[in-house]
């Protein structure tokens, strides 16, 4: 009788776990498959994007400022980290509840910010003189945008490991005549690798998934894969959803062989 309970109060998260992600996700694979023109079977949506030079751009600029965004959140949440195992616990618990609060701050509202402090009569530019021929509506502008956000989503998935960093590791290999950093080099990295992977894979789904931020600073300027299937979606001039869905699969696809490409290499890194 208790397994059977144990068991109904899986059928409301089942039920939800279908509704809104195998649903939505079968719908959108057997979208990809049909034409938006003669509504057939057809992988001609697939064929388009691959021999068309403008969405292969698409792919390109998206990864490109993905990782180069997670790779630069990736080394400031290292550092920010390791500045908070020096703070005291009250005051550490402030600051993770800080970065929580930045880590959800994107879209519009993180955009009309930036547009206040560096847009082109931005707060900064005006104050800083070596700021007045940085452009934020551009490919820099929008990496450092993702930036802000994706330091503070790295400190909430690397922080909690790097607390388990024992001391007592590090001043063993001190002991032993091993440099700061080089303690941390060959005793705490090799134990924080996997968190690592996992937290750039993570930075790295957040910053090819990202579009109300680029879309609200470069509209179209800037051609992103997440911008290309909006304007796929609700149709700049004709829609073409099928190809639109397609676009997100490819999208999916990408983001799974990464994920599965890095935490392979963790693993066998790690061994």
């Amino acid at each position: 009788m208790k397994e059977m309970k144990k068991r109904l109060v899986l059928v409301p998260a089942s039920f939800i776990f279908c509704a809104f992600l195998l649903l939505p996700l079968l719908f959108m694979v057997l979208c990809s498959l049909h034409s938006d023109l003669t509504n057939q079977w057809t992988l001609a949506n697939y064929s388009d994007i691959f021999s068309n030079k403008y969405y292969t751009q698409a792919f390109v600029n998206s990864v490109l400022i993905a990782v180069s965004s997670s790779v630069i959140g990736l080394i400031g949440t290292f550092i920010l980290c390791l500045c908070l195992m020096n703070l005291s616990t009250k005051l550490q618990e402030k600051i993770t509840f800080v970065s929580n609060l930045a880590a959800n701050f994107a879209g519009i509202p993180l955009a009309f910010s930036f547009i206040i402090l560096l847009g082109n009569v931005g707060v900064l530019k005006m104050i800083l003189p070596f700021l007045a021929d940085f452009n934020l509506y551009s490919w820099w502008g929008l990496t450092i945008t993702y930036t802000y956000f994706q330091i503070p989503l790295g400190v909430l998935f690397l922080y909690p490991s790097m607390k388990e960093v024992k001391k007592e590791w590090l001043e063993s290999a001190q002991l032993l005549g091993a440099s700061s950093a080089y303690a941390w080099f060959k005793v705490a990295l090799p134990f924080l690798r996997p968190s690592i992977a996992s937290t750039f894979v993570i930075l790295f789904a957040n910053g090819m998934g990202t579009y109300e931020t680029a879309y609200a600073l470069t509209s179209s300027n800037v051609n992103l894969l997440t911008i290309r299937i909006a304007a796929l979606v609700s149709g700049d001039v004709f829609a073409k959803p099928n190809l639109g869905s397609a676009l997100a699969v490819d999208l999916g696809v990408l983001l799974v062989t990464a994920m599965l490409i890095i935490q392979k290499k963790g693993k066998v890194v790690q061994t």
